[in-house]
């Protein structure tokens, strides 16, 4: 695929979305270097390389995929692009709106232009917001490691790819035990890939539909709870008003902000993020960032 690039804000900023893409600093399935961001993952079921060169007005891509590319939508490609650089969401009326809010106002006047990096694909965000379920970020990365390492699969530039549903669906619960999976995460792991490798659940499908109805197609699926609904949409499937209050990081920062003894209940903490809407994902990206968070 030919190179091809991207306009970039004048108040881009380019720091967190480079650390969502970098969190592993093994590197396996991810490189970064002086901007250059060089990702492997599975499109189509072939091995594919996406690099990305993020200058300070523009971003260049290029897609290498093994085999025959001719089948690839370049479209496709250039919208997962954007949405991975954050670009589908555009900030400046939420900005706008806290801008004298007294839990936020401070914190978004010191991120303004921050963006929420999505997973190259939706799969991607739901896969690893199961290995993230009541874990710690770091446990979490390792944990996500030991998978790309089990599924095995790199692209011919040596870079290790992504698994998708189809390598998952043929995982089982032992080998993934063997890698201090839970037993109840590694069922929901394989559960998860059998569901889209044979179409019961349609990943494109639950992009374009309402967010509530995807919210009830994934917390029907046996080990998906409101958590890791909210994750994926918010992070593989661009839904711009997702309430994480359920994610003890983004309760943790509303405490540092407001300097509480006490730990903030999943209630309250929901009550709270209720006033951001319809921009409650852009409130939670805030919280994460102000804890140096990349989850």
């Amino acid at each position: 695929m030919d190179p091809r690039f991207i306009q970039i804000p004048d108040n881009y900023r380019a720091r967190e979305v480079l650390a969502f893409h970098r969190r592993d600093p093994q590197q396996l399935a991810e490189s970064l270097s002086e901007g250059v961001l060089r990702k492997g993952l599975m499109l189509d079921g072939r091995p594919a390389l996406l690099t990305i060169s993020l200058g300070a007005r523009e971003a260049g891509y290029r897609l290498d995929i093994d085999g025959d590319a001719k089948c690839i939508d370049a479209e496709a490609v250039h919208a997962m692009v954007k949405r991975m650089l954050g670009l589908h969401i555009e900030p400046a009326q939420f900005e706008a709106m806290v801008a004298t809010d007294p839990l936020l106002g401070a914190v978004v006047k010191q991120q303004l232009g921050l963006r929420i990096p999505q997973t190259p694909t939706a799969f991607e965000a739901l896969s690893w917001a199961i290995i993230g379920q009541q874990i710690g970020l770091g446990f979490a990365i390792a944990l996500r490691r030991r998978l790309i390492e089990l599924a095995g699969v790199r692209h011919d530039s040596g870079l290790a790819c992504y698994p998708d549903a189809s390598c998952l669906a043929r995982m089982n619960v032992d080998e993934l035990g063997g890698l201090q999976f839970s037993r109840a995460k590694s069922e929901t792991l394989i559960r998860v890939g059998k569901l889209v490798d044979e179409g019961q659940l349609d990943m494109e499908k639950l992009a374009i539909i309402e967010p509530e109805a995807a919210f009830e197609a994934l917390t029907a699926i046996k080990g998906i709870g409101p958590w890791t609904a909210n994750y994926v949409l918010m992070r593989g499937l661009g839904a711009g008003d997702c309430s994480l209050h359920g994610d003890a990081a983004v309760r943790a920062a509303i405490v540092k902000i407001l300097a509480k003894e006490q730990k903030l209940e999943q209630a309250e903490a929901q009550r709270m993020l209720e006033q951001y809407r319809p921009w409650r994902s852009l409130a939670a990206a805030h919280l994460w960032a102000s804890r140096t968070q990349n989850a």
